[in-house]
């Protein structure tokens, strides 16, 4: 093991177990809707729309959460998400109407998942390692987060029949907390700016004036629709379908399980052949992997064939898409960048996640938001073919 390897090796661990938390807890979100829905009268779209509210709240502050932990280090943004993110999960344990909703799991826990989750966090693995194995260990601290996404979903399901979903929400609350602690192993150390280096404004305007920064980000977009629609909106769609509760739980659970493999392959191979075609390729076939599940006779087993294939692509596009960033724009600005990309990945998961509770609730069924998914992810294809990953003239100069 290199000495980068061995002094990285604790950030490496750390995140991971930050993500696996993060991640975990978010992904079992979906598992509160019908519980919650039917205590209050609610319809499907106001519990979507809390969720929706998350990651927009959570792609808005992302740039910025970003930003300071670029400049002044990851530790003091991950305790203070991590305590948000705590806070959100108990007064969503308590909330009553759509607006406590709304405020909690929506404002609290997306401001708390902004200081908690990827661009913070694969951020500072970027800067830990060499560039050669940047995509590699991202894609190992994404598939940590996919562990925690497989993990915990048993543990929520248990924690809904057990407590009910007021207090399981507290007890996840509580067990959030723990990103507190885990901070202390991030040390990382913000790269000190030299005289000559940009500032944040020169970085914005670098960026957004490569067309390949916002094909990426365009790309995102659709990622963030298909996901949160399907984390939110799939265990519901199964049981409409006359499938049982645990059949959806079940099938989240492999989306989760299976992005372990999805992510760490899509990071192994990132390292080896252009990252911008392997997401092109990894868009169409997630819009294969749709078709088939809308147009197969719906059975257990084919539900769960669904959770394998679309956990294989889950967050496969994490590590490629950071990856890319880091390849065209350098590290040092790195989660404050990789930030603006991800708020394109969160407008599409407040689309996806609003737009599935209210077609339900004005059609009675999700077939549009499925055939939208299909034609994004076509799109998402084209986008990412033409970006080139080639270094900005800025980092060939210093290169040279």
């Amino acid at each position: 093991m290199s000495d980068v390897w061995r002094k990285s090796k604790w950030i490496l661990l750390g995140g991971s177990l930050i993500l696996a938390l993060s991640l975990g807890v978010r992904h079992g979100f979906g598992l509160f809707l019908p519980p919650m829905s039917a205590e209050f009268g609610w319809g499907r779209e106001v519990f979507a729309f809390a969720i929706a509210l998350q990651n927009l709240i959570w792609g808005l502050t992302q740039p910025f959460t970003g930003a300071v932990a670029d400049r002044f280090g990851a530790k003091r943004t991950i305790v203070v998400g991590g305590l948000l993110y705590a806070a959100g999960l108990l007064l969503m344990g308590m909330a009553d109407s759509a607006l406590s909703l709304s405020l909690s799991a929506g404002v609290l826990i997306g401001i708390g998942l902004s200081g908690t989750s990827f661009s913070v966090i694969l951020g500072v693995v970027g800067r830990a390692v060499p560039p050669k194995s940047r995509s590699m260990a991202m894609g190992i601290a994404a598939a940590a987060g996919s562990f925690g996404q497989f993990a915990m979903l048993p543990g929520t399901l248990g924690l809904l029949s057990w407590l009910g979903w007021s207090a399981a929400l507290m007890v996840l609350g509580m067990l959030v907390a723990m990103i507190v602690p885990l901070a202390k192993m991030i040390k990382d150390v913000p790269i000190p700016v030299a005289a000559h280096e940009q500032t944040l404004r020169e970085a914005l305007r670098e960026a957004c004036g490569h067309s390949g920064f916002w094909l990426l980000a365009l790309g995102f977009f659709v990622c963030g629709f298909q996901v949160v629609f399907i984390g939110v909106h799939l265990p519901a769609y199964l049981v409409d379908q006359h499938l049982p509760a645990l059949v959806g739980t079940t099938v989240l659970a492999l989306v989760g399980l299976f992005n372990i493999f999805g992510t760490y392959i899509a990071g192994w191979l990132g390292g080896r052949m252009s990252k911008p075609r392997l997401l092109s390729a990894l868009y169409l076939a997630r819009a294969v992997v749709i078709v088939a599940f809308v147009l197969t006779p719906l059975s257990v087993w084919t539900a769960y064939a669904f959770g394998v294939a679309m956990g294989l692509l889950w967050l496969s596009t994490v590590p490629l898409t950071n990856g890319t960033v880091a390849t065209l724009f350098g590290v040092r600005n790195l989660s404050m960048l990789g930030g603006i990309v991800f708020l394109f990945h969160q407008l599409g998961s407040f689309l996806g996640g609003w737009l599935g509770g209210y077609v339900y609730d004005h059609t009675g069924s999700y077939d549009l938001v499925w055939q939208i998914a299909v034609v994004l992810s076509l799109l998402a294809a084209a986008l990412n073919w033409p970006v080139r990953e080639v270094p900005v003239a800025r980092l060939q100069g210093a290169a040279a």
